[in-house]
Parts: structure tokens; sequence; C-alpha cells
């Protein structure tokens, strides 16, 4: 009878587990897509996302499967032959439908977000600006996806998609459930990341603030995963790395045109328009045409008549003079706050770790500073840059055979602008350096705008935490094995106890 008992309750225990097993077991996945595609000043990107169905509310579960760069220039740069912008996308949407299973392409939401690029050209010409989003729009629709808009977003959306991206895939929007959530709930709550964005138009400051906001405009508030978040934000057009060259270059034009007066101007112009530049390698020479440099939004306040049509750049690889030419962009007087970034424009109190990404983590890692374990110390990375920059034009172009001629004259001038960006703009000093760490992907995803511009487009992150079992899968398998183990140590327990076997009893006896 005992050992009929025993098996029994064996049998009961294995058929537990088993059932506990079977019952709470995922299902096969269901792998949902999404495509945005960043189109910046310069270059349009194309990311395909995947995630699981049944979890797409939980963090960092997005992930990036794909990314194809368009041939050609910006979709701004199609002003001119308006209906070429949506034909040059073919290419990088026909990879994304090799990728994205076909059964699937009709339900896969394709997003298309234009950037500072644009911005400019609407200011320049709105007509232009509203035929290339029409072009866009119509290549966007006849491909087999579910076209969801193609728009200009604006600065300040750039900025906090940017700043919810990095926090999403660091895992600062911690979404737990059961006893992780009576862990944490005991310790202080995370602290985000701010976000550092720089584009060749644009840039971008995003981070929590803690204190009263003195400038509301700057101000956003986010409820993500039912913490509240006072986030400060702002982007500032024209102080992209491309944008600012201009701004600094048309400063030098005024600069050198200063002292000189305007017929000894003329008549040296006339025979020389050379304009020295310590921002470029010494040797490097650079063809400018005055009609087309002036166009430009960013440099259209600047404009003179000139008496010559074309400009020539010739550098000189100083930085240390490079460092003060481009200081002269950032404006720190008339501060109407009781702080400031530059030209009076408000900026709380710098705090936490900053993700920095984009043309910060291009420019940093093409110079190797970009160390994620040990940030490297401020004067490590100015010696680094200033060494670079001290190269002959002729030497960077033998060593750097491989990087097209435009990238590689102006990673002296770039490298000095993030540093007088980051230093003389944001206040960021020797002793917070350490804050800024480059990021060029976070858990095989780009770092960027893109996924947070999708992810809150979709409503994957919800304003209050999604409801969930209190236990995870694991988690409850583990607890009915433990429970089942423990049902079986009594069991056992109390029939030795109350039936001793007889061999005990003899030794009793």
């Amino acid at each position: 009878i005992l050992l009929i008992l025993g098996f029994l309750s064996t049998l009961a225990v294995i058929a537990l587990i088993a059932v506990a097993v079977t019952q709470n077991q995922p299902l096969p996945k269901n792998i949902k897509y999404g495509i945005v595609l960043d189109a910046g000043s310069s270059h349009t990107n194309l990311y395909v996302y995947e995630w699981p169905a049944e979890k797409e509310n939980d963090t960092g579960v997005v992930k990036q499967v794909e990314v194809c760069k368009v041939e050609g220039p910006g979709i701004s740069g199609y002003s001119h032959a308006t209906e070429k912008a949506g034909p040059s996308l073919a290419q990088c949407l026909q990879q994304a439908e090799e990728v994205i299973p076909s059964a699937q392409h009709k339900e896969t939401p394709v997003y298309l977000g234009a950037t500072a690029g644009m911005r400019l050209l609407r200011l320049q010409n709105e007509s232009a600006a509203d035929k290339v989003l029409s072009s866009v729009g119509n290549t966007l629709r006849s491909a087999p996806f579910n076209f969801q808009g193609a728009r200009i977003i604006s600065g300040q959306e750039e900025g906090a998609y940017g700043w919810i991206t990095i926090n999403y895939l660091l895992g600062n929007f911690k979404q737990v459930s059961g006893w992780k959530k009576l862990l944490l709930s005991l310790k202080s709550s995370s602290e985000t990341s701010g976000a550092l964005d720089l584009g060749g138009a644009s840039t971008q400051i995003t981070f929590v603030s803690k204190v009263s906001s003195e400038s509301p405009e700057n101000q956003l508030y986010f409820r993500l995963y039912g913490k509240d978040y006072q986030v400060y934000t702002h982007s500032f057009l024209c102080y992209g790395k491309d944008q600012a060259l201009q701004k600094k270059l048309a400063m030098d034009l005024q600069a050198k045109q200063s002292v000189t007066s305007w017929i000894d101007f003329y008549f040296q112009t006339m025979e020389n328009s050379d304009l020295p530049d310590p921002c470029f390698h010494k040797g490097y020479e650079r063809t400018i045409n005055i009609s087309d440099f002036f166009k430009n939004p960013c440099t259209s306040d600047m404009k003179k008549q000139l008496p010559f049509s074309q400009l020539y750049i010739k550098g000189e690889g100083d930085y240390q003079k490079c460092r003060e030419n481009i200081q002269k962009l950032f404006n720190k007087s008339g501060c109407p706050y009781s702080r400031c970034s530059f030209n009076g424009i408000y900026l709380p109190p710098l705090q936490g770790d900053f993700g920095a990404f984009s043309a910060f983590y291009f420019v940093m890692n093409f110079l190797n500073l970009t160390s994620e374990s040990n940030p490297l110390a401020l004067n490590k990375v100015t010696s680094t840059i200033e060494s670079f920059c001290a190269q002959p034009w002729q030497k960077v172009k033998t060593e750097y055979h491989n990087v097209k001629e435009k990238y590689l004259s102006e990673y002296c001038f770039s490298g000095a602008y993030i540093l007088s960006l980051l230093e003389n703009g944001y206040g960021f000093t020797e002793n917070d350096w350490q804050m800024i760490h480059f990021l060029g992907k976070i858990g095989g995803s780009d770092a960027g705008w893109t996924l947070g511009y999708m992810l809150n487009l979709t409503n994957m992150i919800p304003a209050e935490e999604p409801a969930g079992p209190p236990l995870s899968h694991g988690s409850y398998v583990g607890l009915m094995v433990l429970c089942s183990l423990v049902l079986v140590s009594v069991l056992l327990f109390a029939w030795l106890l109350f039936h001793k076997p007889k061999c005990l009893q003899k030794g009793i006896v």
C-alpha cells in the first residue's frame, strides 16, 4: 500500500509539473516589423525594426534588423528636381521587402521623418519642400507596406525622440513586475541619460531637469510606463556641423573684409580671393561659388556684394586659431535667464550621464576617441584633435585614402567644432566630461531619433505600465517545482515519522 501511495504521489507531482510547464509555455513567436526613414540634411537612412508581438509593451524588446543608406544626397538636395526625390528611395525599399516576410508587408508600417535639411528648405522655398514631400509620399505609397506618412519633424521632436531611443535601449524605462518591482521600489528610481544629437544642419540637447523651468517652450512632459519625466530640450538650427562650417566661413569672410578698406579689399580680391582657414589641413584647397554660398538660410543674413564669384579656401592646420574662430559662432552675451547655453537660450544645470550620437559619434570614432568603457580625459581628446589638425593634407590623404575627400577634409573642423559646442556652447567642463559617452549602437540598434519616433507612433510606450502576470514564466515554473519538492519531502518525512521501518525499530530495541 505504501509503495502504491508513494508511486501515486510521485505521479501526481510529475503531472503537476508537466501541466504547469505546458500551460504556461510561451506561444510561438509572432514577429512584427516597422520601417522608419531618417531623411537628414546630407543623406537618408532606412531602418527596419522587429519585435515580438506578445511583448511589444516591454522595455527594450524592439531591435534593429536592417539599415540601408540611400544613394545620393538628402531629399532636400532635390529642390531643383523634386520629382527625383521619391525614386531615390526605391533601392532601399526593395531591400526592406527582402528582409521582411512578404506575408507581413501589408501590415508593416512605414514612416518618413525629415529633419533640419528640409526645415531649412521650407524656410527657403516652401513650394519646393512641399513638392519633395509629395514625391517621397508617392513612392512610399507605391511600396507594398502600410504607409503612415512623410513629414518634416520639428527640432524639439527630434531631440525628444532621440532621448526616448537611447533610454529605451539602455533599459532606463524600467518596466518590471512581481518580486523585481518590490525590490526596485525599495531603491531610488533609476536615472535617465541625456541625449546629445549632432546632424548636418542642426544639433539637439535633451535631458531630464529637476529644476523648475524658466523657459516653458523648451520643456516637455512625458508619462512613460507609469513614471513622469520633465524633459528639457532645444534644437539649434544652423548649428549642425555642415551648416556651422558655412556660418564660420561667412564670418571669416566678414572679418577679412572688416580689416581692409573697401577699395583695398576690392583690388586685393580681384587679384586673389584666397581665404586662409585654420580649420583645414595645411596644403588643402577648396573653391566655393559665392552665388551658392549665400543662398543658404543659415548664411543669407550675412550676404554682401562681393567683387568676385569664387572664394578659394587655403588650409593652415592651426587648431588653436580654429577654436578661436569657431567660438565666435556662440553668442554668450545677453542672457535673459539665470543660465544660458548660447544665443540667449535657457539651459538648466547639466545633470546625469549623456549619450552623444550621430555626428558626435562618427567624428569622434574616426579620431579614435570613443572609448565607452573608460571615457578619455578632455585634455587627451583636445591634444588628439590638435595633433590631427597639424598634419599636412598630403599625409592625411595618403593615410586615409579610403575615406571620401569631403568628409576627410572636414574632420579637423568637425572635431574642433564638437569640443567648442560641448565646452563653450553647453558648458561641459574638465570635471564633468566623463558624463559624456559617445554612442554608435546600443545592443545592435543605432542610437538616434528614429526608434523613438516609431515607438511613439505605434504606441509601444504606454503612459501606464501594462498589466502583466505577477511572475515571469521561468519564475512560475521554478516556484512550482520547488513547491512540489517540498511536498514530496514533507510526505516522506511524515511517513518516516509515523511508520518507522522495521530496521529502525530493531535498532531502537
